[in-house]
């Protein structure tokens, strides 16, 4: 899930340096942070110790990939991007959400056992 999420950040941030400069503090800083965010709260979620913790970094992944999905939406309306990248993104991004939701059961299971 982290793997997945780091190459579409890659990926992205990559087809941003094509962008206009007036979209540099617009959309281009938006979609950078907020996929850069989806990896950051993965890692965090996995590393923290109390399975709360875990679940927060977790919901918090979740709310970054549903942006990040908004963003790629916004360049392909802006025609920086076509169609079929923009679908290819935000799919894979549904991929990355269906794991987080995944890994988020498990922690709850976990937690449920553990008390």
């Amino acid at each position: 899930m982290w793997q997945k999420a780091h190459k579409l950040m890659q990926e992205i941030h990559l087809a941003c340096k094509n962008l206009p400069k007036a979209e540099r503090f617009r959309i281009n800083d938006q979609i950078e942070r907020s996929t850069a965010s989806v990896c950051d709260n993965i890692a965090e979620g996995y590393t923290a110790y109390y399975y709360n913790d875990k679940i927060k970094g977790f919901f918090t992944a979740r709310k970054e990939a549903g942006e990040s999905q908004n963003h790629i939406r916004k360049l392909s309306g802006k025609d920086y991007i076509d169609l079929k990248t923009s679908q290819k993104w935000v799919e894979e991004y549904e991929e990355v959400i269906r794991g987080i939701n995944g890994y988020v059961n498990y922690v709850r299971g976990k937690r449920g056992a553990s008390k």
